[in-house]
């Protein structure tokens, strides 16, 4: 089973994964002068930083394909549910630097982004 799916299509498993959980507080959430913290939080989101190491072009295409939509659904294992859930989630900018060019051996060395639920 594909640790990804999005949009119900299994993607290729990422070489690195990193589950984040992020508050999203009340404009008037914050410190005040005698350092105490006063916080209302409104919602909590995902963020999913995903890598993949030395993908070839097509591999690299297919992933940044998947994840090319405005928003899109993605089951995933969630960390603090501990089972696999399914959120819709945005892209940050991708990122794919080149590792080799010569002909018949493209590959970059790594595509990677986050993924940040909606």
């Amino acid at each position: 089973m594909a640790m990804l799916t999005v949009n119900g299509i299994a993607v290729k498993d990422p070489s690195a994964f990193s589950w984040n959980l992020n508050d999203v507080s009340t404009s008037s959430s914050g410190r005040t002068q005698d350092a105490t913290m006063h916080k209302t939080r409104v919602a909590q989101k995902r963020k999913i930083s995903l890598t993949w190491w030395n993908p070839d072009k097509k591999e690299t295409s297919a992933i940044l394909k998947a994840f090319n939509d405005v928003n899109f659904s993605v089951t995933y294992p969630d960390a603090l549910a501990g089972t696999d859930e399914t959120r819709t989630f945005y892209r940050s900018d991708p990122v794919a630097p080149v590792r080799s060019w010569a002909v018949g051996k493209e590959r970059y060395s790594t595509v990677s982004f986050d993924i940040i639920e909606v």
